[in-house]
């Protein structure tokens, strides 16, 4: 099927493709993306911040709430896509969950405006000073405006990639080369928002206070919906079509009745809709492997769908669970990711941080990477990608698998350099006698590019990559999920992250309590290079993982570049390309 094939316009009609969709329509949503990021990045990575300096709260509750909201932030999107496939459509799961992100900054700038709505300022480092935290129903209209963040980006995270690739007919060789491009371009969105955020938002809040930067975050949201919204009626939209979930638990189900029911020789006999049956988005042909769940297709008799299935039913059902091991091999290779990026701004607050005349302050060392992948997106999309392609046959220039591959060997090398300059690090700290320093190593905090550079790397390739595959690999019913599922990763693995700190620092403190690897203030005197050195031998296993389910995985669509003759052609026969 091509990607327009059962679309509608706002009106509900058949889309026309030289009226809707394409490169136009994707700019809106390029637009929201952009200026939502630039509200979230800017407050994710600058939450803690708030909670320490006007909030009170200690290092421990504060890195734990902005962990949370964190991976609030990412998790949402799966109920948020659930819907947008199940009974809305994405542009309506989008518009009416939006302004309850707005509303979350609107009450955090609230409360940051009225005096009696949080601490009192007070000095910490006085010894006479008493910082009281935020407590009570203070803290409850904290916690209510934080989360109610999450509610409207995850409907935007969830629904924005996958009504973006609606807007490319995959059939169609110039639309498939730039539905190819969209995600490489939702990805620059992303990482451009970040820039505004962290050079524009972050100012705001650290100099011209924090109600002013909470309302220039609610404008930012406000202004991107305004201008997503004045294209809708340009989209090509997906009618939803019912619970994928509920189809998969029918699947299983059935299967599970019939366990004992022997497969016919002849597969015509299972059960299959037509492509003009009216609940027919997408008819799927009858896959080799996972035999146990044809069975769901067996008509016994009894036609109730949770004893009957049809093979396309079945076969979504397969596609999901094929999709697993390469789902939880992610989440292993993503888990160092966060840990470097964070540590890696730590040890640069320690480290000489003058640009000439210039001193980069903590925050902005963010930028660093973000340009990276700003330039190397550029790069790739319009350089790399069209030289791969003439090469390998394939639209991407390498399949999506391959590509995740990259970002994950990326991410191993990262860990690596990241403990070798870690080393370096503590070593002229020694020699210039400022183990207890945590500031003023005269050591440039340019040695760190090396690791924002192949962490740019990451996501270049693997943030593209898993979203486009997951994307790609899901069925016409299941693409708000499928996106969402790559959003789940990134949330899964950060939780990861925060307990392996936890067990690391356990597992390596002495018999009184003291001496774990990261406790402490003081990164000179912790053991940051040895924790680097576990997260590269956990990304390395993790990427042997990652490439032996890789080459195990069956594409269900062809990821070759479609010539004109094979413009007719059918793009849903499984193809092995790693």
């Amino acid at each position: 099927m091509g990607g327009s094939s059962g679309l509608v316009d706002w009106r509900g009609r058949p889309v026309n493709k030289k009226k809707h969709g394409g490169v136009r329509a994707s700019i809106f949503i390029h637009a929201l993306v952009l200026l939502s990021n630039a509200a979230n990045i800017a407050s994710i990575l600058n939450l803690v911040s708030y909670l320490r300096e006007s909030m009170h709260m200690d290092v421990a509750r504060a890195s734990t709430i902005a962990s949370n909201f964190f991976a609030a932030l990412q998790m949402f999107s799966i109920p948020a896509a659930f819907l947008a496939d199940s009974y809305m459509k994405r542009f309506y799961t989008v518009l009416i969950f939006g302004p309850i992100e707005i509303l979350g900054y609107i009450l955090l700038a609230v409360q940051a405006h009225v005096p009696s709505l949080h601490p009192p300022p007070c000095n910490s480092s006085l010894k006479t000073s008493t910082c009281e935290p935020v407590h009570g129903s203070n803290l409850s209209l904290l916690l209510l405006g934080l989360y109610l963040i999450p509610i409207g980006d995850g409907a935007a995270r969830a629904c924005l990639p996958a009504l973006g690739g609606e807007q490319f007919d995959i059939s169609d060789p110039v639309e498939q080369r730039q539905e190819a491009s969209f995600f490489n371009w939702y990805t620059f969105a992303v990482s451009s928002g970040g820039f505004v955020g962290l050079v524009f938002v972050v100012w705001v809040e650290n100099s011209r206070g924090w109600d002013l930067g909470f309302v220039v975050c609610a404008l930012c949201v406000l202004l991107g919906m305004l201008i997503w919204i004045a294209g809708f009626p340009f989209y090509r939209n997906q009618l939803p079509s019912g619970s994928p979930i509920t189809r998969i638990l029918q699947v299983l189900v059935a299967a599970f009745k019939k366990r004992k029911v022997e497969l016919p020789e002849d597969a015509s006999e299972l059960k299959q809709i037509k492509q003009d049956d009216a609940d027919a988005l997408e008819v799927l042909q009858r896959t080799e492997g996972l035999k146990c769940l044809d069975k769901a297709a067996i008509d016994t008799g009894n036609a109730s769908p949770w004893s009957l299935c049809s093979i396309t039913q079945v076969e979504e059902a397969k596609i999901v669970l094929r999709m697993v091991p390469i789902f939880l091999s992610s989440v292993l290779g993503y888990i160092p990711v966060p840990l470097i990026l964070n540590f890696t701004v730590q040890q640069g607050n320690t480290m000489d941080t003058k640009l000439g005349a210039i001193h980069i302050s903590p925050a902005t060392l963010f930028i660093i990477p973000t340009v990276f992948q700003m330039v190397i997106l550029i790069l790739y999309d319009r350089f790399i990608v069209p030289f791969l392609r003439r090469i390998t046959g394939y639209v991407g220039g390498v399949t999506h698998l391959q590509r995740i591959g990259i970002g994950f060997l990326s991410a191993t090398l990262a860990t690596g350099v990241a403990a070798l300059v870690e080393t370096k690090r503590k070593k002229v700290a020694e020699e210039n006698g400022l183990m207890d320093a945590s500031t003023g190593i005269p050591m440039s905090v340019f040695w760190l590019t090396v690791q924002f550079f192949l962490l740019g790397v990451v996501d270049v390739t693997s943030f593209v990559g898993l979203l486009e595959f997951f994307y790609s690999e899901a069925s016409m019913g299941m693409k708000s999920i499928g996106s969402s599922i790559f959003y789940c990763i990134l949330g899964v693995s950060a939780w990861l992250g925060s307990l392996l700190i936890q067990l690391a620092n356990q597992i390596t403190r002495r018999g009184d309590g003291t001496g774990g690897w990261l406790d402490g203030t003081n990164l000179n005197k912790g053991k940051l290079d040895r924790f680097y050195w576990l997260l590269a031998i956990l990304e390395l296993v993790s990427l042997l993982i990652y490439m032996f389910f890789a080459r195990l995985y069956v594409y269900r669509n062809n990821q070759r570049v479609v010539v004109e003759g094979e413009k007719n052609a059918s793009l849903n026969d499984s193809e092995e390309v790693i």
